[in-house]
C-alpha cells in the first residue's frame, strides 16, 4: 500500500493530474482476527498521504478510497465505522466488494453517512461485482445516485459457476494462440464485461475492467488494457501490482494522432461557434465535437501531452 501511494505521488508530480487511484484494501489485505487494527492502519494511511505538502503546494489532488468487507460480513460495519468515521475526509470514494443487489448498495450508503462527520460532503460509492446474478443487476445497481463506478471480479465471477467455465478464462491467451477460451474469449466471462461496461455507460458511471494475474508479461497486460478500453468501453482498469501501472495507464489513453485530431477538430468548432463544419471531407457537428471532446478529456486525465491548441482549455483560470 505505501508503495502504490508513493507510486501515486511520484506520478502525480510527473503528469500534473492524479492518473490512477489508490484503494486501500480492507478486505483480502486484513488478517483474520486483525481486522480492526488493520482499518486503523488504513485510515491513518488515507489520511497521512493526503498531507504530502510538495503536492499540496502545486495544488495537485490525489485520489485515495478503501475497500471494506461485503456488506454480510461481520466485519463490514466496524470496517465502515473505523474507516469513513476517522478518515471520510480524506477518501475519495469507498468500495464495497461482492455487491448483489440494489439492496446491497442503500444499506452500504447508509453506513457510510451514518460514520461522516455532520456537514460533510457525501461520499461517493465504487462496487465490484463478482457473480452471474449480480451481473443481471448491473442496471440496476448502475442507476443508484451515490455508485460511481462498478468493477467487474473475474475471479469470483469464475470460480461462482462450480468449474462451468475453465481455469483459463481468469488468463489472457498469448498473441499466437487463436483457441484458448480467455477472459476475452469465453462468452460468459465477455458477456458479463460487456454488460457492466453497458450499465455503466447508460447511467454516467465509470466502469472499471479487471486485473490481468500475469503482472510479469507486460505484453499481455498491454493487450488487456487495449482491448478492454477500445472495444469493451472500459475506461479504468485495476492493477494488482505497481509494476502495472504505467503499463495500464498508457494503454488506455488515447493515441497521439486521436489527440492531435480532436485538438483540431474542437478548435475549429469553437472558431465556427459550434457549427457544422467540414474537415478533410467530413462533417462534425455537436454529436462528434462532444466525442473528441471527451478524447482531449482522456488525454489530460492520462497525463498525455496536449497540442499547444489544447492547452489552455486545462490551464488553471488566472484572476
Amino acid at each position: 500500500m505505501v508503495k502504490s501511494l508513493q507510486l501515486q505521488a511520484e506520478l502525480t508530480e510527473e503528469f500534473g493530474a492524479c492518473v490512477f487511484d489508490v484503494t486501500l484494501d480492507c478486505e483480502d489485505g486484513a488478517p483474520v482476527g486483525g481486522e480492526e487494527d488493520h482499518a486503523i492502519m488504513v485510515a491513518a494511511l488515507a489520511i497521512a498521504s493526503q498531507e504530502a505538502p510538495n503536492l499540496i503546494a502545486k495544488g495537485l489532488s490525489r485520489r485515495i478510497g478503501v475497500r471494506v468487507h461485503a456488506v454480510d460480513h461481520v466485519q463490514f460495519s466496524a470496517d465502515v465505522r473505523t474507516v469513513v468515521g476517522s478518515a471520510g475526509a480524506a477518501l475519495s470514494y469507498l468500495m464495497v466488494p461482492k455487491v448483489e443487489s440494489l439492496r446491497d448498495v442503500e444499506r452500504a450508503v447508509a453506513a457510510m453517512d451514518a460514520a461522516m462527520a455532520p456537514g460533510a460532503a457525501l461520499l461517493p460509492l465504487h462496487v465490484l461485482i463478482e457473480s452471474p446474478a449480480a451481473v443481471h443487476r448491473a442496471f440496476e445497481i448502475a442507476a443508484h445516485p451515490r455508485v460511481q463506478s462498478i468493477s467487474f471480479g473475474l475471479m469470483d465471477f469464475v470460480s461462482s459457476h462450480g468449474g462451468a467455465i475453465p481455469s483459463t478464462a481468469m488468463g489472457v491467451r498469448s498473441a499466437d494462440d487463436a483457441s484458448t477460451l480467455d477472459q476475452f474469449h469465453h462468452p460468459l466471462v465477455l458477456r458479463a464485461k460487456l454488460d457492466i461496461a453497458s450499465a455503466c455507460h447508460a447511467y454516467g458511471k465509470v466502469p472499471s475492467h479487471c486485473v490481468v494475474t500475469e503482472f510479469k508479461d507486460k505484453a499481455a497486460l498491454r493487450r488487456a488494457a487495449r482491448t478492454a478500453s477500445r472495444a469493451l468501453g472500459y475506461t479504468r482498469m485495476w492493477s494488482i501490482h505497481p509494476d502495472q501501472i504505467r503499463t495500464i495507464v498508457e494503454a488506455m489513453a488515447p493515441d497521439e494522432d486521436e489527440i492531435a485530431l480532436a485538438a483540431h477538430i474542437v478548435q475549429a468548432a469553437e472558431r465556427a461557434e459550434w457549427a457544422p463544419i467540414s474537415v478533410d471531407g467530413k462533417l462534425h457537428d455537436r454529436a462528434s465535437y462532444r466525442y473528441f471532446w471527451q478524447v482531449l478529456e482522456r488525454a489530460h486525465q492520462t497525463g498525455r501531452a496536449l497540442p499547444s491548441v489544447a492547452q489552455p482549455y486545462f490551464s488553471p483560470l488566472v484572476h
